[in-house]
């Protein structure tokens, strides 16, 4: 009996893809970008596994392309590049990799968090483009203290958790607003439950750990914005559409928020001409 074939949309590590190997017939992708659509769709009408990244846009076309299919193993934490409804219409087994970026994640939330609070980007720029001429100055690139500040965890997950965690070591005064109560996260780092207007008006720092949904499409738009301090920061490793770009920009610009620092973007790659990078 022959084996099964698989289609990979990307040269994943190869101690993944030697256990995928000894059971599958495989076929990947070989450049770093990712395959353009109608490469998937021809690549599936013969496939019976696909091994897909969240850059690949995986839906009914797709699906009416690979009658032979049976499952979809997504490398990500998130598959919301991926229709599981219909997925699931048409007996086609859905998974991801939860819990392998946890901790990974949520040091690199500290890391913007505390880049953004202590402005080292801005330092390192101000340094490199010839602008540090005084030695020092009382006002010079002062940023915002971190220990003892009010931390806002929109989305008390596995990596909201990992990232109340670290800030328990900072003294900080942790709110958390989800869907669903986490008592256990409350009961390790004394995190305390309060509705999304609370968080956002009392937070110094705002991190968001929460899927892409349609709930949380644009979960921060320009009235949520309204609320926030003008001295807090927001810092995002979801997904990019979980914010009104435009309206955060606008924030920025006006003064109405300290400062932002972003993992991810509506657009990825990002388009030079995004008034954020501004």
């Amino acid at each position: 009996m022959s084996k099964p074939k698989v289609y990979i949309t990307r040269e994943i590590p190869e101690k993944g893809l030697k256990m995928i190997m000894e059971h599958f017939i495989v076929d990947i992708w070989p450049e770093y970008g990712p395959p353009p659509k109608h490469v998937i769709i021809e690549k599936v009408r013969d496939a019976d596994a696909l091994v897909t990244l969240l850059s690949d846009k995986i839906d009914s076309e797709v699906f009416d392309a690979a009658p032979k299919l049976k499952i979809i193993a997504q490398m990500a934490v998130g598959y919301d590049n991926i229709d599981v409804e219909e997925a699931t219409k048409r007996g086609i087994y859905v998974t991801n990799t939860p819990g392998v970026l946890t901790e990974t994640t949520a040091d690199f939330a500290w890391a913007l968090l505390m880049a953004v609070a202590r402005r080292v980007v801005e330092a390192d720029r101000y340094v490199r483009e010839g602008k540090w001429k005084v030695s020092w100055h009382p006002s010079m690139l002062l940023g915002k203290d971190i220990y003892g500040a009010t931390l806002g965890i929109i989305g008390a997950g596995r990596i909201g958790s990992a990232v109340a965690r670290r800030a328990k070591c900072f003294n900080m005064k942790i709110l958390y607003y989800d869907v669903v109560l986490n008592p256990q996260m409350e009961k390790e780092t004394g995190a305390r439950f309060v509705d999304l207007e609370t968080l956002l008006k009392e937070s110094d720092f705002i991190t968001i750990h929460v899927p892409l949904t349609k709930e949380t499409y644009r979960l921060i738009d320009a009235e949520k914005l309204k609320l926030v301090k003008n001295t807090a920061y927001i810092i995002n490793t979801a997904r990019g559409p979980v914010i009104d770009e435009k309206a955060l920009y606008e924030a920025l610009k006006e003064g109405r928020l300290a400062g932002a620092a972003l993992d991810v973007f509506e657009q990825e790659p990002i388009s030079m001409d995004n008034p954020l990078l501004k």
